[in-house]
């Protein structure tokens, strides 16, 4: 039984994430103390106590967000008798790549927190608030070529691509708030159904390129070994083991597309997992699982007792 560890993204975040882990494991207590440190800012008084607004500003989500997945990673190795040897790859969803690498010991918990920290900051100064948009294209009529399309018509007008293929019938759109405006009316009329997303910047777009040039520097700096397990990439859908290429397409990842949904195919199909874990807050990559490969196994690791019965079922 193939199994790959999957590490959410930003959107998963709540207050209170965590919290029970804390309670429950000083592995997980470890962790939280250790990005504090890293970050010097008590950010799981922030994730447990909020607000949600603080939460959810990006320099903070995202460090937050690793921290819960490391939490859930360290629980498994070292009180649960889960290594993460036991996985035949890792992936994360944007923001969540680095948490998979964090956990596959690519990158140490510290610089992860130091990293992410810097990437959500880098991403809020690209552009600036109110000036880009994202859009999730959802609906039994949406795939990749219809939002390609919708985004070629915001593009007559400004910067406007595929940010996300999440799954069939969820796309997200980014850009400039105008060209997205257009291109959402034009998916409307394809017959998709448009959501503005509520964030403080538009991500995965040429218009982060910046917030890419910033994580260049910082990423040339930091020290990367090979992982564990492979990392199953955002912009290639591919196994990576190589810190020089590792390092590469994080960069590329910032202005680039997650293809998320291609991601757990080749999993599902050439990589042979039949069983997907989200070590982290929320469920949202379990469903997308379960939508796109359907004959394997999905599970979210939220609570003790979901770690508890993971590990028994091992």
């Amino acid at each position: 039984m193939g199994l790959a560890f999957v590490f959410p993204g930003q959107g998963s975040q709540a207050v209170g994430m965590g919290t029970e882990l804390a309670e429950a494991f000083a592995a997980a207590r470890e962790v939280f103390e250790e990005v504090d440190d890293a970050l010097g800012q008590k950010l799981s008084k922030l994730m447990r106590d909020g607000p949600i607004e603080d939460l959810t500003l990006t320099e903070n989500a995202q460090p937050a967000l690793m921290a819960v997945s490391m939490a859930v990673v360290r629980t498994l190795e070292n009180e649960l008798g889960v290594p993460m040897t036991k996985a035949s790859f890792v992936a994360g969803h944007s923001l969540g790549e680095y948490s998979a690498l964090a956990a596959a010991s690519a990158i140490t918990l510290g610089d992860t927190a130091r990293l992410l920290r810097l990437r959500g900051q880098a991403m809020q100064r690209a552009v600036p608030v109110g000036e880009g948009a994202m859009a999730s294209l959802i609906g039994p009529k949406t795939d990749v070529a219809l939002a390609e399309a919708a985004a070629a018509v915001g593009a007559e007008i400004g910067v406007c691509v595929v940010a996300n293929d999440n799954n069939a019938g969820n796309v997200v759109i980014s850009g400039d708030k105008a060209a997205v405006d257009r291109a959402i009316e034009a998916a409307k009329a394809m017959g998709a159904r448009a959501i503005p997303l509520n964030v403080s910047a538009p991500f995965h777009c040429p218009l982060m390129q910046p917030a890419a040039d910033e994580m260049a520097e910082a990423l040339a700096a930091a020290l990367i070994v090979p992982p564990r397990a492979p990392l199953v990439a955002n912009i290639t859908a591919r196994p990576v083991l190589d810190p020089g290429t590792i390092r590469r397409l994080l960069v590329e990842q910032v202005t680039g597309r997650v293809r998320w949904r291609e991601s757990i195919e080749w999993l599902a199909g050439e990589g042979g997992v039949t069983r997907f874990a989200e070590a982290g807050a929320g469920k949202v990559l379990t469903g997308m699982a379960k939508r796109i490969a359907p004959d394997a196994d999905a599970v979210a690791l939220n609570t003790p007792a979901d770690l508890e019965a993971f590990a028994k079922s091992l």
